[in-house]
């Protein structure tokens, strides 16, 4: 007796060690029959134990010749009894352009690398039936509808040419500030109005601190110094020495100054002349002594009522200078405002030729 009841409890195990891991393959496809160019879905299902992996078959474009696979659905998994087995559903989508019947043969599985299969399947293609006997039922081509004019069409293109008008505008705006080496933005200085003889030490100071003759560079050095010079005689004298030649400037202030000496004026526009058209290097002491010069016929010429004033009331300034950096900075303001509105013109276009096309 006991031999049997252990017989039996042995029995039980074993099959149901095979129960669990038993392998089970089902193909199922939701129609049967279809018309040319309909489509058709196949439902594999495989049925393991939850520790084992399946390999499902792989098609590129046909399941046969004259089957295609549209859509490989991702495979569903789903466990079963307590996560002990695993149900895993692959979907394919199909069709066919040529009427027949199709023999659908089984699907190879490989679960641990043993191979199942599923029962065969067959798929019936039907060509659209098409009258013969009643010709007029068939109708020519319709002629090109013209689509109804819609606001929602244009809204994007509408925004788009908006926006890119005044980039447009920026990116002139940049293009010429940069040409004409201007700051973006106008950079406005409040400074007093000096009188003639201080605002030209004022420069002479400048000029003398700079000590630019002693690094070899005469020619700005005179330049500098006689402009100094040309415009405290424009504010002093109220003639334009600006545009006035070095003998045209000693004749005219001859001619309103009998009694001064001038001569030490004289030699330096001379001096400043032969430096800056006939490349003459003037000594190191002939600089000083030019420079002397030209701070002595200002503190002559100036008057008394000009030493005494105060500073007249402000004028502006506008300042014009761009540092490297600035300059960097447009540069890419510039690229950045040219690819935008590409990028906008673009994207117009292409919008307008969807409309159109």
């Amino acid at each position: 007796m006991r031999r049997n009841i252990f017989f039996i409890v042995f029995l039980f195990c074993v099959l149901g060690k095979i129960v669990a891991q038993s392998v089970t393959v089902d193909a199922q496809i939701d129609s049967l029959q279809i018309l040319i160019g309909e489509q058709a879905k196949i439902k594999l299902q495989v049925a393991m134990d939850a520790k084992q992996k399946a390999f499902f078959p792989l098609f590129s474009d046909t399941l046969v010749k004259g089957v295609e696979i549209i859509e490989t659905a991702k495979p569903d998994t789903q466990y079963l009894n307590n996560r002990q087995r695993l149900l895993i559903t692959q979907e394919y989508t199909v069709t066919s352009f040529d009427s027949a019947l199709y023999y659908l043969p089984p699907f190879m599985i490989r679960v641990d690398n043993k191979t199942y299969q599923s029962k065969a399947l067959a798929l019936k293609v039907y060509s659209i039936p098409v009258d013969t006997l009643h010709p007029e039922h068939f109708f020519g081509q319709k002629a090109l509808m013209k689509a109804p004019f819609e606001w929602g069409d244009w809204w994007g293109l509408i925004a788009c040419s908006f926006l890119s008008l005044p980039l447009l505008a920026l990116l002139i705006y940049f293009i010429i500030r940069l040409r004409d080496n201007k700051p973006i933005i106008r950079r406005i200085k409040i400074e007093p109005k000096l009188p003639p003889h201080q605002q030209a030490m004022k420069e002479i100071d400048r000029i003398k601190n700079e000590k630019v003759w002693q690094k070899g560079r005469s020619k700005e050095y005179y330049t500098e110094l006689t402009d100094t010079i040309r415009a405290y005689i424009k504010d002093r004298f109220y003639f334009n020495a600006l545009e006035m030649t070095s003998e045209e400037i000693i004749e005219q202030l001859i001619e309103i100054n009998k009694t001064e000496d001038i001569s030490d004026l004289k030699l330096l526009f001379e001096t400043a002349d032969l430096v800056k058209f006939a490349k003459h290097n003037p000594e190191m002491n002939e600089n000083d002594a030019n420079l002397i010069n030209a701070i002595d016929f200002i503190n002559n010429t100036k008057t008394s009522e000009e030493e005494n004033a105060k500073p007249q009331p402000t004028e502006i300034t506008v300042v014009e200078k761009r540092s490297l950096r600035t300059k960097i900075l447009l540069i890419c303001g510039i690229i950045i405002f040219s690819a935008t509105i590409i990028s906008t013109f673009v994207y117009i276009s292409i919008q307008l030729y969807d409309l159109f096309a």
